[in-house]
């Protein structure tokens, strides 16, 4: 399981895949989440935009990868 530092208080569903390295553009993302090809916490989400925070996790072509707070 991959796991994606973050220093705001949260990132947007979209922009955390690209981050992660699942999908290369922000429509590859809109793609994949219309067609229900992506969980968050367990559940399929359609939402883009859907704010992830730290210990939510994705799931995406069976690829799993979990958002956390910046450590320095």
């Amino acid at each position: 399981m991959k796991k994606i530092e973050i220093y705001s208080p949260f990132i947007k569903l979209d922009s955390a895949m690209k981050f992660a390295g699942t999908v290369m553009t922000g429509g590859e993302a809109k793609e994949q989440i219309q067609n229900g090809e992506v969980k968050v916490n367990g559940e399929v989400c359609l939402a883009r935009g859907k704010k992830l925070y730290p210990g939510d996790s994705v799931i995406i072509s069976g690829e799993e990868f979990t958002v956390s707070n910046y450590e320095s």
